[in-house]
């Protein structure tokens, strides 16, 4: 179960049924293609489709101070996150969430490596009605360790809007489904690999800020 504290200080519980992370999903699709590119040199497939959606174990939808890796190529992405807790609008929360990926499997499947580790969520949250008319001025940073890696907008992104109606269109707005929004450029020259995470989601409006972080922990290694 995850809960939420909305800023009047009343909280929201619901058990994730439906997890789902977008990819390439920048609102600028030609920069989109440019990024394919760059990272089909890395030996990161190319999607069939853009923006693309990846399914996610729902119990990997998580709130937690510590992800567990198996080694030291995972990193983190700055994203926002859809929580639907019921059929209209309105009962859509908003929250900052850490896309923790396996660096080491992506060059293999994207979706098996964001499966290989939680999607971080805040512990606070904004009702999507309360800011959708300034949605684009929402900020979006992002730290790895003391760091800072990624800086933008919810701007750079597909709006929530685009994904609810993805939603409805395949029976998917309903109570228990998540979907975490995709990342925004990284900074050039920055290491992404580091043992903390920390991203950040601020309302220049009201001056409010979410945040998610976190530190990563080196399972012991394996025997066999």
């Amino acid at each position: 179960m995850l809960t939420f504290t909305l800023p009047d200080g009343s909280t929201e519980t619901v058990e994730p049924r439906t997890l789902l992370n977008a990819g390439y999903a920048g609102r600028n699709q030609d920069e989109v293609a440019h990024h394919i590119a760059e990272l089909a040199e890395l030996g990161v497939p190319a999607p069939t489709v853009t923006p693309a959606m990846y399914p996610i174990s729902p119990y990997l939808a998580q709130q937690t101070d510590e992800v567990h890796v198996q080694h030291g190529r995972t990193s983190g992405e700055a994203e926002w996150a859809l929580v639907i807790l019921g059929d209209t609008e309105n009962d859509v929360l908003l929250t900052v969430a850490c896309d923790h990926t396996d660096r080491e499997l992506e060059v293999h499947s994207v979706a098996w490596s964001k499966n290989a580790s939680p999607d971080v969520l805040g512990t606070n949250a904004w009702r999507l009605s309360d800011v959708a008319d300034r949605i684009d001025e929402i900020t979006l940073k992002a730290w790895v360790g003391e760091t800072p890696i990624q800086t933008g907008s919810l701007a750079d992104l597909l709006s929530p809007k685009y994904w609810l109606d993805v939603l409805r269109e395949r029976g998917l707005f309903e109570r228990g489904t998540i979907l975490i929004s995709g990342t925004i450029s990284m900074h050039p020259g920055v290491d992404q690999f580091a043992d903390s995470w920390k991203v950040e989601m601020g309302d220049p409006a009201t001056g409010n800020v979410l945040t998610c972080e976190y530190r990563t922990i080196l399972m012991p290694a394996p025997i066999g």
